[in-house]
């Protein structure tokens, strides 16, 4: 008896090296928003991540329509008011070396992307302030997590569950972006979503079509060689 390929099984289904390449950060959508049984596709691949001890520490909240748009008006009151909120502590002053300059280069060519001078602070501030308007994404997905000892192998399978979910949206033909700096408001989220205060957010992923058109779309950040990231032993 002949086992059924994958491509069998889900017609169209791309390789995993094609996923894998085609994947970038989105930083323009389209307002066209995606099908429900779309987005529980993406929700199920998603839930095969792997987890410390198979505790799967996930509650995802899918945000849409007019809660969005709550959300981000929420969002960018907060920021104007300097009013922060993180579970976790972020800093890029803490980058060094290769890792600050990796940082420098991301900001100085999505920058450029949108036309923004340096010294230009108030098209800076534009440009960041995209974030909380989820680059006009029709969804955002928020993974809030319980919180476990210091955290660490819990914030792991978190991002694990997010790789899964981004290579799924590849798959399905759609556009994602995993953003820390909604992570600034993780208090204010759980305020409009009412989650409970003992449910963390390390970051979100804003989703939907890609703008084609978008100046944010119109570049793709390289990666360094392995033989610059990883080390043999034999």
């Amino acid at each position: 008896m002949e086992t059924a390929t994958l491509n069998e099984i889900y017609p169209g289904t791309q390789s995993f090296k094609e996923i894998l390449y085609t994947r970038t950060s989105c930083r323009g959508f389209l307002e066209t928003p995606v099908s429900d049984n779309i987005i529980t596709s993406v929700l199920e691949d998603a839930q095969l991540a792997p987890s410390n001890c198979n505790t799967q520490p996930w509650e995802t909240h899918i945000v849409s329509g007019d809660k969005l748009n709550e959300l981000s008006e929420a969002l960018i009151k907060e920021n104007n008011a300097g009013r922060f909120s993180p579970d976790f502590t972020f800093d890029t002053n803490e980058y060094h070396a290769d890792h600050k300059e990796r940082y420098f280069n991301l900001a100085e060519t999505m920058y450029g992307a949108f036309g923004v001078a340096r010294e230009d602070k108030e098209g800076r501030k534009a440009a960041a302030d995209l974030n909380y308007r989820f680059f006009n994404a029709p969804h955002v997905a928020i993974p809030f997590m319980p919180s476990f000892g210091d955290n660490v192998r819990v914030g792991g399978d978190i991002g694990m569950y997010g790789q899964t979910f981004l290579l799924s949206l590849t798959a399905h033909g759609l556009a994602g972006i995993p953003q820390t700096a909604l992570g600034f408001f993780a208090g204010t989220i759980r305020e409009i979503l009412n989650v409970p205060d003992e449910m963390k957010m390390l970051f979100g992923i804003s989703f939907g079509y890609a703008d084609p058109d978008a100046p944010g779309n119109s570049f793709k950040m390289k990666r360094e060689p392995i033989a610059k990231t990883v080390v043999f032993h034999k």
